[in-house]
């Protein structure tokens, strides 16, 4: 299985506090991913994304973004890994996402936006 493009979301206590954080080691807010209202937001700089989350995960989380989820979904359920977020599937393509925890509880999304 290859995991394709990922980033790390962290969970934060204070969005607007870690926002200005991160901005001054040279991250930017990207548009249309998020906002401090909605309490979540990807930032990037130089191909590199971070995510932070305020009250929606009760760790760090780690995202990937395959181009086919539900293959994905399908393999690790076949392998017998438990999924901790259902994955929407009913519809062949289109975004779908779902969820499971490593042996330490912390969360992986696989997230497929198109």
């Amino acid at each position: 299985m290859n995991l394709p493009v990922y980033h790390l979301g962290l969970n934060v206590d204070n969005i607007a506090v870690s926002k200005t954080f991160y901005e001054k080691l040279g991250y930017s807010a990207m548009e249309g991913l998020g906002s401090i209202e909605d309490r979540w937001l990807v930032m990037q700089q130089n191909g590199q994304y971070l995510a932070l989350y305020q009250d929606m995960f009760p760790r760090n989380l780690i995202t990937f973004q395959p181009k086919d989820a539900r293959m994905i979904y399908h393999k690790l359920k076949s392998k017998g890994i438990s999924i901790a977020m259902e994955a929407h599937i009913g519809k062949e393509s289109g975004p779908c996402h779902f969820s499971i925890i490593d042996p330490d509880g912390n969360p992986i999304l696989f997230d497929q936006m198109e």
